[in-house]
């Protein structure tokens, strides 16, 4: 894998949700852009059980465990502002097994799903984020192929970006910062897709007015 930009596109103004994502890869497909299958990537958050936390008032702590379709034999578990540990897909039998310490958020579940797009050196994923029933934004991801340092490349994914996203083009993402000069990994990209889910999750508690 190469070095990836997670984002979010917000919905247009005066269209839904799949009117945006149509609209995005549309564009895509104009540039040149090839469709190579889909993409899902989850995440289910879990909480310290309270039989845990004593009796010293201290706040629990958040996990994330989320899967992605690219790594079909591997679970991410994210803790809130702590570590990624990648294990295998039985990691989710563990969880039940764990209740006793981490028990699952009600109506946690976020997703995203849509389809992938080649684009010379650039795999795109354009998604649509779901809470249950319903759509909650939209998920960009790119990635760049050949290189696997977040600095060697960023000015060329900034601007294949900027080609079809224009004013909504992303910053550069914090995990960027964070490893400079380090190999870009699988678990750079979850922690990116965390931090996309938890600012959706956020932005549902107040309206949000469109864009133009």
């Amino acid at each position: 894998m190469g070095v990836t930009c997670v984002s979010q596109m917000p919905v247009a103004e005066g269209k839904s949700v799949q009117q945006t994502v149509e609209l995005l890869t549309r564009k895509l497909e104009m540039l040149g852009a090839e469709k190579q299958g889909t993409f899902c990537v989850d995440c289910e958050t879990y909480h310290t059980a309270a039989s845990t936390l004593g009796s010293q008032g201290q706040a629990g702590k958040l996990m994330y465990v989320m899967h992605n379709s690219e790594y079909p034999l591997s679970c991410f578990a994210l803790f809130e502002n702590g570590p990624c540990l990648i294990a295998d897909t039985n990691f989710d039998v563990l969880m039940v097994k764990l209740k006793g310490f981490f028990q699952s958020a009600k109506a946690s579940k976020i997703e995203t799903r849509g389809t992938r797009y080649q684009y010379c050196d650039f795999l795109v994923k354009v998604g649509t984020v779901t809470m249950g029933p319903s759509a909650r934004g939209i998920s960009v991801e790119v990635e760049y192929g050949p290189c696997v340092v977040a600095s060697d490349c960023w000015n060329l994914l900034l601007e294949f970006l900027q080609s079809f996203l224009g004013s909504h083009t992303p910053g550069a993402p914090t995990v960027f910062g964070n490893r400079h000069d380090a190999v870009y990994g699988p678990a750079d990209t979850m922690i990116q897709y965390m931090d996309l889910f938890n600012k959706i999750r956020k932005q549902q508690q107040v309206p949000v007015a469109g864009i133009r």
